[in-house]
This record gives structure tokens, C-alpha cells and sequence, in this order.
């Protein structure tokens, strides 16, 4: 068990993810470095983070605890993707396809943690 988050595909999509994130903050204007764009890169972060540590708890049920926390932040990233797109500072199709692929994996291994 010992480390072996890293083989998870979700926590694997969910570290994209956070490389995705970083690479299309890095645009957004310089009054947003400290608001939407940390704020972003946070729960991206945030998202992988709690994947690794519901699996270092050892067991199934802190594991199914961190997925849902996980999700959490999944979601606080994307509505903070759609604001950054409504503001003009995104093209929200270059997140759609990862925040929707690590929300299905997440699922995913929720229900069979169930």
C-alpha cells in the first residue's frame, strides 16, 4: 500500500489537472495573482492533495471521505473556471475536458468504495 496513490488514474488526472490549471492562470491579468489565480491553483491543488491523503488513512471509509472533499474542490475549481471565463481571462473549454474527467473517475471510485 505503501505509496501507491501514484498508480490511481484519478489522482493521476487530477495532477494534470493541476498543471492545467497553473498553465492557463499564467495569463490572467496581474490584479488576479492574488485573488481568482491562487485561489484557482488552491483547489486544484487541493483536489490531488486529498486523494493522497485519504489514501494514506488506510482505510476504505477515510478514503471515501477525502474522495467527497476531493469533489469539493473540484467544483470550487470549476466555478472559478466559469467566473475567470465570464471575466474574459479563460477559454473555458481548455478545463472542461480534465475537470470533467477526474469528476467521473472520482465517481467512480466512490461507488465502488460504497
Amino acid at each position: 500500500m505503501y505509496r501507491r496513490y501514484k498508480e490511481l488514474r484519478v489522482w493521476q488526472s487530477a495532477i494534470k489537472l493541476v498543471l492545467a490549471t497553473h498553465e492557463v492562470t499564467r495569463t490572467f491579468p496581474l490584479e488576479e495573482r492574488f485573488v481568482l489565480t491562487q485561489q484557482m491553483q488552491r483547489s486544484a491543488l487541493s483536489i490531488s492533495s486529498n486523494i493522497a491523503e485519504g489514501y494514506g488513512r488506510g482505510s476504505d471509509a477515510d478514503l471515501r471521505r477525502f474522495l467527497y472533499i476531493a469533489r469539493g474542490s473540484l467544483f470550487e475549481l470549476e466555478t472559478q473556471a466559469l467566473i475567470a471565463s465570464e471575466l474574459g481571462y479563460l477559454d473555458i473549454t481548455l478545463l472542461r475536458e480534465p475537470i470533467d474527467k477526474v469528476f467521473a473517475q472520482l465517481a467512480a471510485l466512490i461507488r465502488r468504495l460504497s
